[in-house]
């Protein structure tokens, strides 16, 4: 009989919760570390621990009496993993992977050492810094850390921008023409075996600078396809470390590719896999942890994503419109993700839709954005 491993996960959201829903198949218990016990994967885990992710000694007692240990999020206390690792415990991605991707100046500079395609950038430390490189614009001022989901991102298209941008430590990245924006995951285990998903195309929502859908797989030229692939396999095999790593990259208008910043854990761009591959993400992270064989990536068909986003207007306890409707759908599938709590651009679930057939998948994700709205519940008076 398989021996039951303890493994933990340092954070208790959607990406912990889907995570745990996988780990069911798989001889694991399962602990979780997270300051909100209403968090949605706290009622999925065998032990519920609460505490701060980011707390040295919170992070450093929980993970002592695990066998392996994996993170949602990438806010959490490296200094407590490297203790841990020395230790004896396995932490995927290792402390050393995610010191690097944790900041996003040292995620350049490792692009740039190891000859990983990424636009042209600048460090800089403050607000101030960026009059230095006004002949450098137009440009992204990305925060070196803290940024998520849209947050911590600030374009400078000219001097009069500059008032935008981030009084604290950050890269002034070159702005790219950007064609077609891609995400491949890489999975990569203890043996350095590697395999990747077929790429997803993303759309994002301008407004809100997160994923609105994407699909999968990504209609571009088979040579472009195998320039993404190699990259992808590149900065997994860079990165010297077992784990599941999202890269995500841009197309320019003339057909270059680059990379535009990596998540070392289980992605939104890569959802979609829990219907549409034979091996999902979360399927594919447990047998990296567990060290079993790693899966087939393959795609059953293709797909599309809808990502159900707080809508404007709307704060408080969330209440979700057209469920009904959407299920109406053929090979259609809701996501929630237990956020007892709604507010604009939060994200709140997914919807997957499978099909043969690209223009009714387009077809279907538009009709899902319009049918299945995230609100807040009418107060009664």
């Amino acid at each position: 009989m398989a021996k039951v491993l303890k493994a933990g996960i340092l954070g208790g959201g959607q990406l912990g919760k889907m995570l745990l829903q996988q780990a069911a198949n798989y001889p694991v218990e399962t602990f979780v570390l997270e300051d909100d016990p209403d968090c949605p994967a706290a009622h999925l885990c065998h032990h519920f621990i609460k505490g701060d992710i980011q707390n040295f000694d919170d992070v450093y007692n929980f993970g002592r009496a695990l066998d392996v240990l994996t993170i949602e999020i990438e806010a959490v206390n490296i200094e407590a993993l490297e203790k841990l690792e020395n230790e004896g415990v396995k932490v995927y991605p290792s402390a050393t992977a995610l010191r690097i991707i944790k900041n996003k100046i040292l995620q350049k500079q490792f692009y740039k050492t190891s000859e990983i395609p990424s636009a042209e950038f600048k460090v800089v430390s403050n607000r101030q810094d960026l009059e230095n490189y006004s002949s450098f614009f137009p440009a992204v001022n990305k925060l070196a850390e803290g940024g998520y989901d849209g947050k911590g991102v600030q374009i400078i298209r000219t001097a009069a921008d500059i008032s935008k941008g981030f009084d604290a430590p950050g890269v002034l990245e070159k702005m790219v023409e950007i064609q077609k924006e891609i995400a491949v995951i890489v999975a990569v285990d203890d043996k350095k075996g590697i395999v990747i998903f077929p790429p997803v195309e993303m759309v994002f929502d301008g407004h809100l600078n997160l994923l609105d859908y994407q699909f999968s797989p990504a209609e571009i030229p088979e040579k472009t396809l195998w320039r993404i692939e190699a990259i992808a396999i590149k900065v997994g095999k860079s990165l010297n470390s077992p784990g599941l790593f999202a890269v995500e990259l841009f197309i320019d208008t003339k057909g270059d590719v680059f990379v535009n910043e990596t998540a070392p854990r289980v992605h939104n761009s890569g959802h979609h896999t829990i219907e549409a591959n034979y091996s999902s993400q979360y399927d594919m992270l447990w047998r990296i942890l567990l060290g079993y064989p790693l899966g087939n990536t393959a795609s059953i068909l293709s797909s599309s994503l809808v990502n159900l986003i707080g809508e404007e207007g709307h704060t408080g306890e969330v209440h979700y419109e057209g469920i009904e409707e959407v299920l109406k759908l053929e090979n259609t599938f809701i996501h929630l993700y237990g956020k007892k709590q709604t507010k604009p651009g939060r994200k709140m679930g997914h919807v997957t839709l499978l099909g043969k057939d690209r223009y009714d998948l387009v077809r279907n994700a538009l009709e899902v954005k319009r049918l299945l709205k995230v609100i807040s519940k009418p107060i009664l008076g």
